[in-house]
């Protein structure tokens, strides 16, 4: 059996931010009514996190949650354990409407970083980042130029960026033209 690899076997740019690639990282998919006690205790025993709010992500390094939708969780686990999380998850979740799926390998995950991280993704989403609007612990998912993503920031000059794996090669390279040195434009 081959050994798993990230998409990008973890690239990284350095320009006015730098962009790399965080390697692989364990994903599961909740979908359900996310004010249900089981669901909610699901996600506690899973990652350590309370259940979070509309744009609201719960992240400690490879574990935490993030909220996707009024009914889907983005659950962040280390990759190693996703398949006993999510085993764990369902059992928890049995005789409950819910869906709950490993996508760990369909997605990839970049961190934008930096004094000017602010700057680079507002070059490529249509999202206000100034920091009184977009803070540590929110999330967004939108567009990224012309792909889908979701973003939070891990701290005040840091993101991380999640895409589908199929679209991670163009999501880098457009990431690094919004870094490339010479590029700032000073708005954040």
């Amino acid at each position: 059996m081959s050994e798993p690899i990230s998409a990008l076997n973890h690239a990284s740019f350095d320009g006015i931010a730098r962009i790399e690639e965080c390697g692989l990282q364990g994903m599961i998919t909740l979908r359900g009514d996310l004010s249900d006690k089981l669901v909610t205790k699901a996600v506690k025993d899973a990652t350590g996190q309370k259940m979070p709010g509309q744009r609201e992500a719960f992240v400690d390094g490879e574990t935490g949650v993030c909220w996707m939708s009024p009914d889907e969780l983005l659950v962040l686990v280390p990759y190693a354990e996703v398949e006993a999380k999510l085993a764990a998850m369902q059992g928890a979740l049995s005789g409950v409407h819910a869906l709950a799926v490993n996508v760990s390998d369909a997605r990839a995950v970049f961190r934008v970083s930096g004094p000017t991280a602010r700057e680079v993704l507002g070059k490529v989403a249509p999202v206000d980042f100034s920091s009184d609007v977009f803070q540590p612990g929110q999330i967004r998912r939108t567009r990224l130029a012309q792909v889908a993503g979701a973003f939070w920031m891990d701290d005040e000059e840091s993101f991380r960026v999640v895409c589908f794996r199929s679209v991670a090669d163009y999501v880098f390279k457009l990431l690094k033209v919004a870094a490339q040195p010479g590029s700032e434009v000073g708005y954040y």
